[in-house]
């Protein structure tokens, strides 16, 4: 510990020692670089009213340009919405599987129960969080794990690995048999008061084992912690069934029902035949670390039995080519991406160039993915499903599109469309069926997988 604080204490001298002020003449010099000619002084009055600064950089050029037409494309059934939460990667492995359980029960309409689900993903979560303590119990409070697990112990985001962890241990339901409520729709302030029983609960587990206390001991203070975790999650999101009796109208108008139903039968019913981690691949385009081969974020997962984010780290075009292949075969695909970057969001278009910030401000903007990436400009930020894609004469791709989780009335009637530009830029993973992928890339997933730490910043 000693060590550790006299080498902060050297590199905070150091960069004491090196660092330079602003001086006088520096700042004359900064100052005059801003003259305020006419045009600047346009600019200025725009920016100085107008709070909308992506209304003032909209490029022209591309509006009108870029249509929502593709000549292949996934039969869809609806758009959902996940409101005010980040349960977007739910909400995408989740549509990925709604046109199999419509096919199957002959409906029109239908959601799944994201509520159900999200219950027992907060509830894994939170053992883990707990196991976690544990485990580092006698490391310090500054260690950068310790200090990753404290800093957010549960929360709504994830990735598809943890709709595959909790789906195959407690099933899935109809949206019927446990409907959203007001916290499940707005989850903010609720998960606040969760973490808050998290965190006072790591802290207590933490000293007790500084106390020497035995692990027997600490385990059964880990139960009564999770009771109270039962507790907050079943007050703010109701409690989830065992057993259910859903009754259904089906499309040609005859009342269907299923009785003592098991969440896990429900799931087992609707899932395709081959799925399983063997065949359903996660595949990233991750410009900073070697192509065709797998890593592991240690840590990213919500049951301590389950798997952790494991991908297949791919160029581009080999991902294009995989998944054109998927969507020709009416397959759709999890996938994520920086939903936030060059989106209009009024138009429902993504586009490398749809804003012009450079223009606006007069200054350099621009970087590679790489750059953005390891500088924590860009990541991945939202996870949506990845359903059409229309083709020039050479069937070479032009665009795609997403079905979004944020209502009919975001973008383009819930659908988003992006240019082959914007996915080599912001595109960042895809769930695809390993038969969709080329032979070098079926052979590098035998490798073992690089192990990354809990705070990797692809996390």
């Amino acid at each position: 510990m000693k060590i550790k604080l006299l080498s902060a204490f050297i590199l905070l001298t150091t960069l004491g020692m090196n660092a330079q002020t602003i001086t006088e003449s520096d700042l004359k010099e900064i100052r005059s670089s801003f003259t305020l000619n006419p045009a600047t002084k346009a600019i200025q009055n725009a920016l100085t009213t107008d709070e909308n600064i992506k209304s003032l950089a909209l490029n022209r050029d591309l509006q009108g340009k870029i249509d929502h037409f593709f000549k292949y494309r996934v039969t869809v059934k609806g758009i959902t919405d996940q409101k005010s939460s980040g349960r977007c990667w739910m909400f995408t492995s989740m549509n990925v599987m709604r046109p199999l359980a419509m096919d199957k029960y002959g409906l029109d309409k239908f959601d799944f129960s994201h509520n159900y689900l999200y219950f027992w993903d907060l509830f894994e979560k939170s053992n883990l969080f707990l196991e976690n303590i544990i485990t580092t119990g006698q490391t310090s409070m500054d260690d950068r794990a310790v200090s990753e697990f404290f800093k957010s112990p549960v929360g709504d985001g994830g990735v598809w690995n943890l709709y595959f962890n909790a789906a195959e241990k407690y099933g899935i339901v109809p949206q019927d048999v446990m409907p959203e409520t007001a916290q499940s729709n707005n989850t903010n302030q609720f998960i606040k008061i969760l973490n808050e029983r998290l965190r006072k609960g790591g802290y207590d587990l933490r000293e007790m084992t500084a106390n020497g206390k035995k692990a027997t001991e600490l385990r059964q203070q880990k139960k009564v912690i999770l009771a109270d975790v039962y507790r907050i999650l079943a007050l703010c999101l109701g409690e989830p069934p065992t057993t259910f009796t859903w009754r259904y109208k089906d499309k040609k108008g005859d009342i269907k029902v299923l009785k003592n139903y098991t969440p896990k039968q429900f799931y087992n019913d609707i899932k395709p035949a081959d799925y399983s981690l063997e065949n359903y691949i996660m595949i990233m385009n991750d410009p900073t670390r070697e192509y065709y081969k797998v890593y592991e974020i240690q840590n990213d997962r919500n049951t301590v039995e389950g798997i952790n984010w494991i991908y297949l780290n791919l160029p581009n075009e080999d991902i294009k080519k995989a998944t054109l292949a998927s969507i020709k075969a009416n397959e759709p695909m999890y996938a994520s991406c920086d939903v936030g970057k060059q989106s209009n969001r009024e138009t429902g278009v993504l586009d490398p160039k749809m804003y012009d910030y450079e223009s606006l401000f007069g200054v350099k903007l621009e970087m590679e993915k790489k750059a953005r990436i390891l500088t924590r400009q860009s990541g991945s930020t939202h996870a949506m499903t990845l359903i059409g894609c229309d083709v020039d004469e050479n069937e070479k791709p032009v665009k795609w599109e997403f079905e979004n989780s944020w209502g009919e009335s975001a973008g383009n009637k819930g659908y988003l469309t992006f240019t082959d530009s914007w996915f080599n830029e912001y595109l960042f993973r895809v769930v695809i069926h390993r038969k969709y992928l080329d032979q070098k890339a079926i052979s590098s997933l035998k490798q073992k997988p690089i192990l990354l730490p809990v705070w990797d910043y692809m996390n």
